[in-house]
């Protein structure tokens, strides 16, 4: 009987055992079934979340097209073909070269007067319209602001570094015109003037249209031939060019850098073929830059006696 009843009590330990563990990992499997329904209603919450939140794209925003030197903006800017990259890149130079045509300014450069001292100059102003592309191809959503590069260039001429400057020649050219020719030769005798003791500092650079300025009557220009498609023509300044030429051959004796020169139509005669550097306003410019570490000045003489055109570059002993 003992034995009886301790099988059936032992049978009732176990059948209670299960059921509570039954009732334990029943209860279990609902908590963590209840937990993970949080987990993923919480994931399905955050994901609806993101899709409300717009995405920002950089051709919905506006740029402030900021000047580097003082940080003023310039103009607003809203890249809506940002991802049409063709109509874009042509959209961005055309915008970066409208903005250059009201900010470059060409060096006025400095010039010695009869008492040796330095006058006038004025710096170069240049917005490098390269840079500025690239910047507006680069833009993000979280930088609304984009640099318009702008650099500033002073004439690098000092009256220290300027004594003595007419002492040396370092290259000297000559062409010869008709005395009789009264109209022309004012005209070159005038644009020699307008170039004669520029001075140019190491890295100057030079422009033969900024520095002879427009040719007008008012200014005392002259009707003269001209050479115009393989024609002559009478024009106000004719004859210019020979001054523009004269130019040329000094500087390049001197070894000075050219950056800019055109031949004329025609062959003249006041210089080898191939030696000539025509020249009109709004049109084709002679320029060059003085690559030398030392300053150097022009000296520019028409005699309209004998008929003879000199140009002559110059610098101190000590420079060289």
């Amino acid at each position: 009987m003992k034995k009886v009843l301790g099988a059936l009590l032992l049978g009732a330990t176990i059948v209670s055992a299960f059921i509570a563990y039954s009732m334990y990992t029943n209860h279990s499997a609902k908590q963590t079934a209840a937990i993970e329904q949080k987990q993923a209603a919480k994931k399905a919450e955050k994901k609806t979340e993101k899709k409300k939140k717009p995405v920002l794209k950089v051709e919905d925003l506006t740029y402030q097209l900021k000047d580097s030197r003082t940080a003023q903006v310039m103009k607003e800017f809203k890249p809506v073909h940002y991802k049409d990259k063709d109509i874009y890149d042509q959209e961005i130079k055309q915008l970066s070269s409208e903005l250059a045509k009201g900010i470059d300014t060409p060096m006025q450069n400095i010039k010695m007067d009869a008492n040796g001292s330095l006058t006038g100059g004025s710096k170069q102003i240049i917005l490098k319209e390269a840079e500025l592309v690239k910047n507006l191809q680069n833009l993000n959503t979280k930088q609304l602001d984009v640099k318009v590069p702008i650099y500033e260039t002073a004439p690098n001429v000092t009256a220290a570094s300027a004594q003595g400057i007419a002492d040396v020649s370092l290259a000297s050219y000559s062409t010869r015109f008709r005395p009789s020719d009264i109209s022309r030769n004012r005209n070159v005798q005038l644009s020699a003037e307008a170039i004669n003791n520029v001075v140019l500092g190491p890295g100057d650079s030079f422009s033969y249209n900024q520095t002879v300025g427009e040719r007008t009557a008012e200014r005392g220009y002259q009707p003269a031939p001209e050479i115009i498609n393989k024609q002559l023509v009478m024009g106000i300044g004719g004859g210019i060019c020979q001054t523009s030429s004269t130019l040329f051959n000094a500087i390049d004796g001197a070894g000075l850098q050219v950056t800019a020169r055109s031949h004329h139509s025609k062959h003249v005669g006041y210089v080898p073929a191939g030696r000539d550097a025509t020249v009109s306003w709004g049109g084709p410019d002679f320029k060059f830059t003085n690559n030398k570490d030392y300053p150097v000045i022009i000296k520019a003489y028409a005699n309209v006696n004998t008929g003879v055109l000199t140009v002559d570059v110059r610098t101190s002993q000590h420079a060289i």
